[in-house]
């Protein structure tokens, strides 16, 4: 099995050195493997380790991609939202000028009404009188 030293803090070290152990009792369990030299294992081993390494890589490259997607998603929501955010605005203004302009309307029809109203009570009146 492997020990390690060096300036990384110890548990990171040993995370790497389990890693390492871990990959060689893999390795051990295969056959052939036991049949190579030092040499050759010792090849396989690193190629191994550079696969998972790869692999490794891959994976984050494209999980940084789905992130950045992710990412342009939220950035298009939040633009989204802000956009409706300020039509509703708009549209909640345009709908009081319009309550506003309802009630000065309903207004001067009750004032019609009443001017007609009148109009019409006086042509009566004056009818009356004109008998």
């Amino acid at each position: 099995m492997l020990t390690l030293s060096g300036y990384e803090s110890p548990e990171y070290l040993q995370k790497v050195a389990a890693y390492i152990n871990n990959k060689i009792r893999e390795l051990d369990h295969v056959d052939d493997y036991r049949k190579f030299s030092p040499d050759m294992r010792s090849t396989l081993l690193e190629l191994n380790i550079a696969d998972d390494l790869f692999k490794a890589r891959s994976q984050s490259e494209k999980l940084e991609k789905e992130l950045e997607e992710r990412d342009r998603q939220i950035y298009d929501l939040k633009h989204d939202l802000i956009s409706s955010q300020i039509k509703a605005e708009s549209d909640e203004k345009k709908r009081r000028d319009l309550e506003n302009e309802n009630k000065e309307l309903l207004l001067n029809k009750a004032k019609l009404e009443a001017t007609l109203e009148d109009a019409l009570l006086g042509k009566v009146t004056n009818k009356k009188e004109l008998k």
